[in-house]
């Protein structure tokens, strides 16, 4: 595995929510605090910026075009564009806006539901949620008691989801109940005082859990068991989620933040990425 490359020269202030979309065989990721939903096509070197009118946490490929995006103040959709840029205006599909709060980070389930999180500005304990909107537009919340939403994924099976709410410092797994639902949570791995909090994941082929550590400066992978088995050391302090991408799944792109920086590393809000770091799973669009 090579050193970590800037795949994207950017200044988000915080970057964040990297997917790759298969239909476009492109990453598509976020400035939170920027409002900003960026894409990149690796091949070309293609970039493109929407403004959004709130704070956006993650915009994810939408089945049939378009993206679904987790806003400030709920749920919306954007419809693909036409050849002349015209399309199917945003629309809200749920919006439930709480003073203090905003969109986290989120991730689309093998069944084509989305899982999205909330937090408070500033961050309180058991201020957020972490919901999930089935195709149909029913949305459940399933944890209300956390502070900071963020990864949450699943494994090659399904059959496992992960999960991490940051100021714990754990990295959860729940099995998937037959309602699609998670139960019996328990702790995968936990990141020691010093190294960092948990932030964002992806799950590889292998089942094993990449996760980026936000004031660590560092992406490590866990294999099934809760095993550490090995750490990205790079060069921006605060990388914020990470995801694979490429033609073939096996490069590791990963989002980085400025916020809070004195003196940040010329690197910090760009997109780094790992070539060839491993071999990725196709992420599922969302069905709604």
């Amino acid at each position: 595995m090579t050193a970590p490359e800037v795949a994207v020269r950017a200044y988000a202030t915080l970057g964040e929510g990297p997917t790759w979309d298969p239909h476009g065989q492109r990453l598509i990721w976020v400035d939170i605090l920027g409002s900003r939903v960026h894409t990149y096509d690796p091949v070309s070197g293609h970039r493109t910026v929407m403004a959004t009118e709130q704070h956006v946490g993650a915009a994810k490929p939408r089945a049939g075009g378009g993206l679904v995006v987790n806003l400030r103040d709920g749920v919306g959709l954007y419809g693909p564009k036409g050849p002349e840029g015209s399309g199917e205006p945003f629309r809200w599909l749920h919006r439930e806006p709480v003073p203090g709060c905003r969109a986290n980070d989120a991730a689309v389930a093998p069944d084509g539901s989305l899982w999205f999180g909330t937090m408070r500005y500033d961050e309180a304990p058991r201020g957020g949620t972490l919901s999930r909107l089935a195709p149909d537009g029913t949305v459940r919340t399933v944890l209300d008691d956390v502070a900071v939403s963020n990864g949450t994924g699943w494994s090659p099976d399904g059959r496992q989801m992960y999960y991490i709410d940051s100021p714990t410092r754990r990295i959860d797994v729940f099995d998937v109940g037959d309602n699609q639902l998670p139960v019996n949570r328990r702790q995968l791995a936990a990141v020691e005082d010093g190294a960092g909090f948990p932030d964002g994941l992806t799950v590889d082929a292998d089942g094993c859990v990449w996760v980026a550590l936000w004031d660590g400066g560092a992406v490590r992978r866990y294999t099934p068991s809760g095993d550490l088995d090995r750490v990205v050391e790079l060069p921006a302090q605060r990388p914020t989620a990470c995801a694979f991408g490429g033609a073939d799944l096996t490069d590791l792109y990963i989002t980085t933040a400025r916020t809070g920086l004195d003196a940040p590393h010329p690197m910090s809000g760009s997109v780094l990425v790992l070539p060839g770091a491993g071999k990725g799973l196709p992420q599922p669009a969302f069905a709604g």
